[in-house]
């Protein structure tokens, strides 16, 4: 088991930045790892939503559930792969004219992925760096990756 933990200051209202990271099929116009995601719930997007997504080149599947949904204070999901399983939470704080949006997330690796263990940190804490920095770069209008 791995924790990933991190936080990032968007200049955009809390409500956008909950509603953007809610919807995981905004995730690939922030997340080029991620080439689809799909909705298999009924609209509109809240607790006990569930999305299929695909990630990397190779299409791993990933089955992503909203457990939690407080708008725009706080998310919670758990994401299931053949690879591993992350459950955590998003938190959204106002701050100054923008949103402070924290991450903390615990991977637990399946199968062969447990080998790369003491790695899952690191590589963790990196990914979710470029992901949720793609995110402010979207909502703040930039759009190089």
């Amino acid at each position: 088991m791995a924790r990933v933990t991190g936080s990032i200051t968007i200049a955009a209202p809390p409500e956008r930045v909950f509603d953007t990271a809610a919807d995981s099929r905004n995730e690939p116009t922030f997340n080029p790892a991620m080439t689809r995601a799909d909705l298999l719930t009924p609209e509109p997007v809240g607790l006990g939503s569930r999305f299929r997504a695909q990630m990397g080149k190779a299409g791993m599947e990933m089955l992503v559930e909203l457990t939690e949904f407080d708008r725009p204070h706080r998310l919670a999901s758990v994401t299931t792969s053949a690879a591993m399983t992350t459950s955590g939470t998003l938190t959204f704080t106002p701050d100054g004219v923008g949103t402070r949006m924290a991450w903390d997330w615990e991977v637990n690796p399946r199968g062969w992925f447990r080998l790369l263990g003491p790695l899952m940190g690191p590589i963790g804490r990196l990914m979710e760096r470029r992901i949720w920095t793609g995110l402010k770069h979207h909502l703040e209008g930039r759009h190089g990756r």
